[in-house]
């Protein structure tokens, strides 16, 4: 693998944590992610299932995860299923995890090959009452009809064993993982201290005539040097126009003198990620108009972020952003206080120009699991991404940092990116 070794002790503790939840005399299964092909034979690149990684750490295709706290025999309690290599997969794949590996990464002491997991849930399938059964209940889940391994396990499982009770394994671990652990962190230190590399390469490659794909091309050589995973997500490097396009991501258009490009990018470190926005003037120099955007951002950045306490109930918190953004329209004179005394509550004035949330939880995922219900809690890791647009200005300014939650107040795992405008300007100059 690219990145360190993480500790297995994170990944015994997770287990351990999970199993706590579980209904008595219960059995979680949970797999990994099936590898998604192009139109030949080439792969799109596997991505592990989070779930079985947080429980696991093995980042490996054909792998299932058994945990059965209660079992009467205790080399049942917990068992790890891999793929088994041969000679002809190795000559085209190259190695896979051995059984001792899959002991050393996981800290599961009883490791079987994937062939045999069959044979071995019946063996105790019958003790059971129920089973915690995996699945993909992200709110953002988009699947296009597509079956994965999880729907196959979950209907193999009720065809199988019909008259078990059948639980949500991802209603166990979506409160789990929201907590980040001192590992989790470090990870997520990492992904940042990548990112900074990768914003450095692009202030100082950046010149008018470049293509938004030339810049993207630093973000990529800093992630790949570095032992990053992948892009946490398609970069989005949008200048002019385009940084009004909330999700742009063809990174195709050229960046002419005198245009503002805003980046929204992020790295994955060991399977967990950053999420980080900078906006720069490709030519170097901030306009007067583009420093009193970018200020205004700024101050409801750096102000908002402070805001990120324990207690806070996260609705309640983007209601406090958005009062903070609609006084900045006002300075930036795009709004009146008349206009805002006037307005139909029901659609605030303020969404023409900033018309998105600013937090959302980070780990695993870019936007990681968690019920927005839930008071914020130390541990949580947490964005904070205040934004401006204005299409007839051609001017899109976010400004994005990654917040690990304290019982003291936030602290910016992302604070190594420069951000204030006479650092940027230094070090594109």
């Amino acid at each position: 693998m690219r990145y360190s070794k993480i500790p297995s002790e994170l990944f015994f503790r997770n287990r351990s944590n999970f199993s706590t939840l579980m209904n008595a005399n219960t059995i979680a299964v949970l797999a990994s992610n099936d590898i998604k092909h192009t139109n030949a034979d080439d792969v799109m690149g596997f991505a592990q299932n989070n779930d079985l990684f947080y429980l696991s750490g093995i980042d490996q295709e054909e792998t299932i995860l058994l945990l059965y706290p209660d079992a009467h025999v205790a080399t049942n309690k917990e068992i790890l299923f891999i793929k088994k290599t041969n000679e002809h997969i190795k000559i085209w794949e190259g190695d896979k995890l051995d059984k001792n590996q899959a002991k050393a990464i996981s800290g599961v002491k009883r490791v079987e090959w994937i062939e045999d997991f069959e044979k071995i849930l019946q063996l105790i399938a019958f003790e059971a009452d129920g089973f915690y059964l995996g699945h993909n209940e992200h709110v953002k889940r988009v699947t296009n009809g597509q079956e994965t391994r999880q729907d196959r396990l979950i209907k193999w499982c009720k065809e199988k064993y019909p008259l078990h009770d059948y639980y949500r394994a991802a209603k166990l671990t979506r409160g789990l993982r929201q907590i980040k652990s001192e590992e989790e962190v470090n990870c997520m230190s990492r992904a940042a201290e990548i990112s900074s590399e990768g914003f450095l390469r692009v202030l100082k490659a950046a010149k008018p005539g470049m293509r938004e794909f030339e810049l993207e091309a630093e973000l990529i050589y800093a992630l790949t040097r570095n032992g990053g995973n992948r892009h946490a997500f398609k970069p989005i490097v949008a200048s002019g126009k385009n940084a009004c396009a909330l999700h742009y991501n063809t990174n195709d258009d050229i960046c002419n003198d005198g245009d503002f490009v805003l980046l929204d990018f992020g790295v994955c470190y060991a399977n967990y990620n950053s999420d980080t926005t900078r906006c720069f003037p490709v030519n170097g120099h901030f306009s007067d108009r583009q420093k009193q955007v970018y200020n205004a951002v700024l101050k409801c950045l750096k102000d908002c972020s402070e805001l990120l306490q324990v207690g806070v109930i996260l609705p309640e918190y983007e209601l406090q952003m958005a009062k903070l953004v609609e006084t900045e329209l006002i300075g930036l004179g795009l709004l009146t206080k008349e206009d805002i005394a006037n307005q139909n509550p029901d659609a605030p004035l303020y969404k023409k120009y900033f018309m998105h949330g600013t937090a959302h939880h980070i780990g695993l995922d870019v936007h990681d699991v968690g019920l927005y219900s839930r008071p914020v809690e130390a541990g949580m890791v947490l964005t904070c991404e205040p934004g401006i647009y204005i299409p007839e200005e051609q001017i899109g300014c976010r400004l994005e940092n990654d917040y690990l939650i304290t019982e003291n107040g936030p602290v910016n795992l992302t604070a190594q990116l420069p951000i204030e405008i006479e650092e940027i300007e230094t070090l594109m100059n």
